[in-house]
């Protein structure tokens, strides 16, 4: 029996009495206090997560820039150095391999992080479609521990506990540092909607920053659990619930990050079309009347018609609706229209609503 990977902070969440349970073949952290509070300490304050299970790939050479964009959807051409992107690698049938993080390191040097579930997937996916580039592409992922930091606090807090300054990254940016004598990267990033910034360090050091900063009291440990009901929120996707192999950008209205106009890169022909054509289904966000709460892959309904499926669906922490995000037939997803999703035996009525559910707060 295959057992799963753990973090370098795993003995940590077991010390604090945390929920383990198994996510992209990690056995991770799903909550310390209770989901609710560490949410709303993100929310409110800040929070610090181990997402160490996350996985990074360097690629670098003559040929490196040609070759990411060659299999990433967002256009690096020209890149300044310092710049993150966010866009996804496709199959040639416009479904998602995965989304990732594309950091500009140097001239022909990228930093690519990937979601921990698909890390063996998306590293032979590269290594396969590298013949022609002269590139070297090196996998990561065991050396490098991640903490992400959330959070209107998480500047100040990052400054005063750790003594990272970084009151000069934008969103979406980041820098290297030396601490410690060893090279750190810091970005302006997250996947919560709030301010934050995520720092990738060997697993020494990323054990050094947790038990700094949670021995400040100035940061709340959070797990997975609120993790997913903070990115559901803002209409953040998920791999396996709002992307998949068989759900491609355009169809999860990622279109802004899938970039026609440049030079060829694997799925375009499909995405092109959908994208100036119109896609046969779309992501959107519905609103239930009722209390009762939306599971991934229960039905939704246009009268007594199936128009699809739901793809995550909460009693929303910060607005207390009943709301789902869900991949519907394209005739039926018109601002305002009703539409019912049945749960278990029963069916709940609700209307088609904004996919953003609670208003992204970061700094530009």
């Amino acid at each position: 029996m295959e057992t799963n990977k753990r973090t370098c902070l795993y003995d940590k969440h077991v010390a604090l009495g945390a929920l383990i349970s198994p996510f992209g073949g990690f056995d991770m952290p799903i909550q310390y206090s209770g989901i609710v509070e560490e949410h709303n300490a993100v929310r409110q304050h800040c929070g610090v997560f181990d997402v160490s299970h996350m996985g990074e790939v360097t690629i670098k050479g003559p040929d490196a820039e040609k070759f990411v964009n060659y299999i990433f959807t967002n256009d690096i051409s020209g890149a300044p150095i310092g710049k993150i992107y966010y866009g996804l690698m496709l199959y040639p049938n416009g479904g998602a391999v995965d989304d990732l993080l594309v950091y500009k390191r140097g001239e022909n040097d990228f930093f690519l992080v990937i979601n921990a579930g698909n890390i063996d997937k998306d590293v032979e996916w590269i290594l396969q479609n590298k013949k022609g580039y002269d590139v070297e592409v090196i996998h990561e992922s065991d050396y490098y521990g991640e903490i992400a930091v959330q959070g209107p606090d998480s500047e100040s807090v990052i400054e005063s506990v750790l003594g990272i300054g970084c009151a000069d990254l934008t969103f979406y940016t980041f820098k290297q540092v030396e601490y410690n004598g060893e090279t750190i990267i810091i970005s302006r990033t997250g996947y919560t909607g709030e301010d934050g910034f995520e720092i990738y360090a060997s697993h020494e050091l990323t054990c050094k920053f947790w038990d700094k900063l949670l021995d400040s009291e100035k940061a709340l440990p959070c797990g997975l659990g609120c993790r997913d009901t903070l990115r559901f929120e803002v209409g953040l996707p998920l791999y396996g619930d709002e992307l998949s192999e068989d759900i491609t950008p355009i169809e999860a209205c990622l279109g802004i990050f899938v970039k026609i106009d440049k030079n060829d890169f694997i799925g375009k022909e499909v995405v092109k079309k959908q994208k100036e054509e119109g896609a046969p289904r779309k992501l959107v966000g519905i609103e239930l009347k009722d209390k009762a709460i939306p599971r991934h892959g229960y039905e939704v309904l246009s009268g007594d018609v199936v128009i699809g499926y739901v793809t995550t669906g909460y009693r929303c922490i910060s607005i207390e609706k009943s709301v789902a995000l869900a991949l519907i037939d394209s005739r039926y997803a018109n601002m305002g229209d009703p539409v019912k999703i049945k749960i278990r035996k029963k069916v709940f009525e609700g209307m088609i609503v904004a996919r953003k559910f609670y208003k992204k707060s970061y700094k530009k």
